[in-house]
């Protein structure tokens, strides 16, 4: 920690920051800034209150106003504090309000109900962490259901991917037969295609398989990727072939070799690959949408778009729940993302 804090406070300068210093502070806290900034704010804004979200100019942290307990009446009421009159700079609780005008009562005399114009009187606010809009999300929707579907969904396609396109690089990297260029071509070739292209056929197919409607029929289709299939392939290019051919002469199996040798040493692509795997399923959108109808079936992915109406949209369940949806994969990415550096600069090269 010692040496983490010596190399973060280093300076150019003796005893005094360089310009040069200014400039890379400058450039690394706009860099912080510009990649977390968004992300505290969705975060801090899914602890605001509806009305809160809907002020303007909006403010940075969650404020949301006192409320206090006034005898004689069942629920807390809202407190303000008057700015002109015989009452200025008295903390009222209001009643009731009718129009332009504020019925409002001194928590020490609450059975005098004073009328004030609603331009004398500023909320008392201060700042309030409304944390029943993660609590609401359990007790309105299914929240757990939809966990499962979308871990469920992640966790088998990743599993499929991982030994389908480690299979298919195998192939390519380790075996020599005619055509092996022109199916790399192809490979590559599809790599250029995009997704909605192909959207039509991919539900035709699922639709005859019967899988639509189901888990399964999100898992199947992305089972093999071009993209895996590549970093895979590049990656076990570097494995030298004579610990095949030595494994060969002990007698050992083509499925020996590729589950013993293959694998164990393809550990570091095959850890980027599901790092990438794990986020293109956990964050799939379109392909979902098409395949699944049944409510009990949605994603969380999904399940956010049910917040959003025709004509309105619950702003704070909306943020907590997509705070919640990225939870997961940002801890994921968190603890892994060193390997999706080591793994991909390890490809494509002895």
């Amino acid at each position: 920690m010692a040496r983490v804090i010596s190399f973060l406070t280093r300076t150019r300068g003796r005893g005094r920051l360089h310009w040069t210093d200014w400039f890379t502070y400058g450039y690394l806290f706009s860099g912080v800034l510009l990649m977390f900034g968004p992300v505290l704010w969705l975060t801090l804004s899914s602890f605001k209150t509806d009305a809160e979200l809907e002020r303007f100019p909006p403010r940075f942290l969650p404020y949301a106003q006192e409320m206090t307990e006034v005898e004689g009446y069942d629920k807390p009421l809202p407190v303000f504090t008057v700015t002109t009159g015989e009452l200025a700079g008295a903390r009222v609780a209001q009643v009731r309000r009718i129009g332009l005008v504020a019925q409002v009562v001194r928590p020490e005399n609450p059975s005098e109900v004073i009328k004030i114009s609603i331009k004398d009187r500023q909320a008392v606010e201060s700042v309030s962490l409304a944390t029943k809009n993660y609590t609401e999300l359990f007790a309105r929707f299914n929240f757990m259901r939809f966990l499962w579907n979308s871990t469920f969904i992640t966790v088998m396609a990743t599993l499929i991917m991982l030994l389908v396109n480690s299979m298919a690089a195998f192939a390519l990297s380790k075996y020599e037969f005619r055509g092996r260029g022109t199916v790399m071509a192809l490979v590559i070739g599809v790599l250029m295609v995009p997704q909605t292209v192909v959207l039509v056929p991919l539900f035709l197919v699922t639709r005859e398989l019967g899988m639509l409607d189901s888990l399964w029929g999100v898992i199947i289709p992305g089972a093999a990727t071009p993209t895996g299939v590549f970093l895979l392939r590049q990656y076990m290019l570097t494995i030298p072939d004579e610990i095949l051919d030595a494994a060969r002469m002990d007698k050992a199996s083509e499925w020996k070799i590729y589950w013993r040798i293959v694998l164990p040493l393809s550990a570091p692509a095959l850890a980027v690959l599901a790092i990438l795997a794990i986020m293109w399923r956990w964050n799939d959108f379109l392909w979902p949408l098409i395949a699944l109808s049944r409510p009990e079936k949605f994603t969380l992915q999904l399940a956010l778009n049910a917040f959003q109406g025709e004509m309105d949209t619950n702003w704070s369940s909306l943020l907590a729940m997509t705070v919640l949806t990225l939870l997961p994969i940002a801890l994921v990415f968190a603890f892994l993302q060193k390997y999706i550096a080591t793994g991909i600069a390890s490809t494509g090269g002895k």
